[in-house]
């Protein structure tokens, strides 16, 4: 029994529910007490989100009433005045590190009393944040107990996320000033101490048809909202210009910066990207900066320049400078940005920049396709449809991200193009407040705070779910329908007020669309099947007539009615995230930036090869032999047979990874900048490799699903392939697919050095062919490696076939 009650316990403290006597806060007092200026706009801030949860009033009264509940708010330096009852209960009380807070629950008195004490302004809004995270409530009550209490203060410094006011965006282009003040706030009651904004001009518009306001008067909002709340301002300014070095170029672009830093009523930190956009040669970049130094102090004097060595083609000479200088320490210069497309993994930046520079991660949680971490073992299927920027859970992959480098780093702002990462940046400043909290923990607070208490269990499966929809082959993932149970078993039970919460919405309509590409999946690959069990039967029924009933199979639309009510719900469900925030799912109904975060328009999308065989059987058509028309036929239907003791390989599928060397775990090297990653796109002419996945036309047919993958290793880091028990005394012919989501010469030689081919310009043709020397596998095994030249963005190979030469 004693087991039991312990077991007991221990789930409800997990969990941040109530253990013990429950102590009835309703209607409390909020009572500030010290000399801070903020004290005023924190108990604001807690009367508001308490009074927009439990119907009552919760009033502030600087002088204590002893008629109810109340909630006291301080800080540690303001403890010893306070009146002599409370200074007695908290004379134990001892300082915390620096945005460190105690929340106490205290029962001693006529009426219970929560306490909330801040080291300094910022811990006394995090411990304000703790209570809302963890209290129970109900429209009639909010329950506090003692589970709650906590001293705690944050592991690494640096906690935000960028909130860029821009086209490009999937919904932050429509937030108003509200929206924007009622989204930072919930950032830092999570415990986030920063935000990162964007001037007028980067690489995307100038402005939107969703824009409430012009984007120089929103970015002075943002500014103003995280001043009001003591959190630190970043902006995100690119070099858009195409000559630094030119003297009028720099005086116009001075202008401009100054009329954006007059803009903003604070600033901390300006982080200067060394490319993606405005690749700049690092003299020419140090230089330039330090003149907007000057520019930046004359309206924000203590405010620091951070750089980051983003560079899409980088050399040892590009990297050899920009080190040099960041070394200076120029008195400006407040540290290194590591980012997407930063060559060099985080351990070897921080031993090449000097102890006592600060390095902060941007890490890029917001993309899916041409992402900094990519999905592991994601279906094509998923690829294609979800896009480069969907509503993206991913609670577990983030903390293992998160803490695999974390302690190379002092903190982060992550890379965020709107809403759809939102789970995601409450995991991450999580871990940056304690690495060593349970995703399971901070998906109970986000479900508790966002929806309420009765919706905890729910909501916390069914983003787990959502995540695990992600990994592995979709067809077969029973991940999915539960995860679609789950969250209409939530639907069915949701009040109007939970249908139109935003976060609700984005949870549920991934449910939907999970399950309705699922669906389409396996109607189209038994459609597929099917056209092909007809193509074989060629020579019996005649070639015109199997190619003609393929078509038909494979042109035969959906008519399910139950795979046609999940792709109605979901269209219903993009339509209401459009209404309560703004969302754009679409192009044509939302306005969405094409490619982005539209993943809506690919319910349309095509998962099966019938674009690829579509087009092949109509060129065979059009032969006049019946013999010449079978034989295409059997070429079609045998395209990956390499004959009798031959070897095939598609590297978008898990059984031909087992064939790829790698030297460190996922979970090390969750970027791949150490060895292979996966990755997505065609990279042929014509065909766009970073936002969308199609199978387009090529040399007058489109591209089989097979080239849309691949393995990939990035830049100079080698892609190495192992093949075993090939037979020493046979001739071989390799044949290999070369595409990917950008074009690159490769090289491709064998582990003891012997050439196979030298650097190819990728991307003119996919497909190439080369005869293997015997001794290249004289043992049974051939290791082929993959090298690129210096600058280059890095290794691709979608398919290979080892093919035995006929005896």
């Amino acid at each position: 029994m004693l087991l039991r009650h312990l077991l007991i316990a221990t789930i409800f403290l997990v969990s941040g529910l109530s253990y013990g006597q429950d102590f009835n806060f309703k209607g409390a007092e909020i009572v500030p007490y010290g000399e801070s200026e903020r004290l005023p706009t924190y108990a604001k801030i807690l009367k508001e989100e308490l009074e927009s949860r439990i119907d009552t009033t919760f009033p502030i009264n600087q002088k204590e009433e002893k008629k109810s509940p109340s909630i006291l708010l301080t800080q540690f330096d303001a403890i010893q005045n306070l009146p002599k009852k409370w200074k007695k209960r908290l004379q134990d009380i001892e300082a915390m590190p620096a945005e460190g807070y105690t929340v106490i629950i205290d029962d001693t008195f006529a009426k219970p009393k929560a306490i909330i004490i801040g080291q300094d302004d910022r811990g006394l809004l995090f411990g304000i944040g703790h209570l809302l995270r963890k209290m129970d409530w109900s429209e009639n009550q909010l329950l506090l107990n003692k589970a709650i209490e906590k001293t705690s203060s944050p592991t690494y410094a640096i906690r935000g996320h960028q909130l860029g006011y821009r086209p490009k965006t999937n919904a932050y282009d429509a937030f108003t000033v509200d929206r924007f003040n009622q989204y930072i706030r919930e950032l830092a009651l999570f415990g986030a101490n920063s935000i990162e904004i964007m001037p007028p001009r980067t690489d995307d518009d100038f402005t939107s048809p969703h824009m409430t306001i012009p984007a120089i008067d929103m970015i002075g909002k943002q500014s103003r909202i995280a001043d009001e709340l003591d959190l630190d301002v970043w902006m995100w300014y690119p070099n858009m210009a195409e000559d630094y070095e030119d003297s009028k170029t720099r005086t116009i672009e001075l202008t401009q910066r100054k009329d954006v830093f007059a803009s903003i009523p604070r600033l901390d930190h300006l982080f200067v990207p060394g490319g993606d956009p405005g690749d700049l040669e690092p003299d020419v970049l140090f230089n330039w900066l330090e003149e907007v130094a000057t520019v930046l102090h004359r309206f924000h004097p203590s405010a620091k320049i951070w750089v980051s060595p983003q560079v899409f083609r980088p050399t040892k000479a590009w990297f050899d400078q920009f080190f040099y200088h960041v070394n200076q320490k120029y008195e400006w210069f407040g540290g290194v940005v590591f980012g997407p497309w930063v060559k060099i993994p985080l351990p070897e930046l921080r031993e090449l920049t000097a102890a006592s520079i600060p390095i902060r991660r941007y890490p890029d949680i917001t993309h899916n396709l041409s992402s900094q971490y990519p999905i592991p073992e994601w279906d094509l299927a998923m690829a294609m449809t979800l896009g480069r920027e969907s509503i993206n859970p991913r609670p577990e992959d983030q903390k293992a991200i998160h803490n695999s480098l974390a302690h190379y780093a002092n903190g982060s702002l992550s890379y965020s193009e709107g809403t759809n990462d939102d789970v995601n940046k409450f995991i991450w400043t999580d871990q940056e407040w304690n690495p060593e909290t349970k995703v399971l923990e901070t998906l109970r607070d986000y479900s508790r705070f966002f929806f309420g208490p009765k919706w905890v269990d729910a909501a916390t499966n069914g983003f787990l779910a959502q995540e695990e929809n992600l990994r592995g082959r979709l067809i077969n993932n029973s991940s999915v329908p539960q995860a679609l149970a789950q969250w209409q078993a939530m639907e069915d039970k949701a009040d109007n007020k939970l249908m139109g919460n935003f976060r609700f919405q984005m949870g549920l309509i991934r449910a939907y669309f999970d399950a309705y590409i699922q669906q389409k999946l396996l109607f189209e690959t038994q459609q597929e099947q099917i056209a092909m069990n007809i193509l074989q039967e060629s020579e019996k029924i005649g070639s015109l007539k199997s190619i003609d009933k393929a078509t038909s199979i494979l042109t035969e639309p959906i008519s399910d009615p139950y795979i046609a009510r999940l792709k109605q719900r979901c269209l219903e469900l993009a339509d209401a995230l459009f209404n309560s925030i703004g969302a754009q799912l679409t192009v044509e109904s939302h306005g969405a930036a094409s490619g982005r975060g539209n993943f809506i328009d690919n319910l349309a999308v095509t998962l099966n090869d019938a674009p690829w065989l579509l087009a092949n059987l109509k060129a065979i058509q059009q032969v006049p032999e019946e013999k010449q028309r079978n034989d295409k036929i059997k070429q079609l239907l045998n395209r990956t047979n390499p004959g009798p003791g031959g070897f095939y390989d598609n590297f978008g599928l898990g059984k031909s990874w087992k064939r790829v060397v790698k030297t460190k775990a996922w979970s090390q090297d969750p970027g791949g900048l150490y060895g292979p990653r996966e990755s997505f796109g065609v990279g042929l002419k014509g065909q766009e490799w970073v936002h969308e996945i199609q199978a387009v036309g090529f040399g007058g047919t489109a591209t089989p699903l097979a080239w849309m993958n691949q393995i990939t290793s990035l830049y100079d880091t080698p892609l190495i392939i192992k093949y075993q028990e090939l037979n020493p005394k046979k001739i071989y012919t390799i044949k290999i697919a070369y595409t990917g989501r950008f074009r690159s010469k490769m090289k491709l030689t064998t582990d003891d050095g012997l050439l196979i081919h030298d650097f190819i310009q990728t991307g003119a043709k996919p497909l190439y062919e080369f005869e293997l020397p015997q001794s290249t596998y004289a043992d049974g095994d051939l290791v082929l490696h993959w090298t690129c030249g210096e600058g280059e963005r890095g290794t691709q190979v979608a398919e290979i076939w080892i093919i035995p030469n006929p005896e």
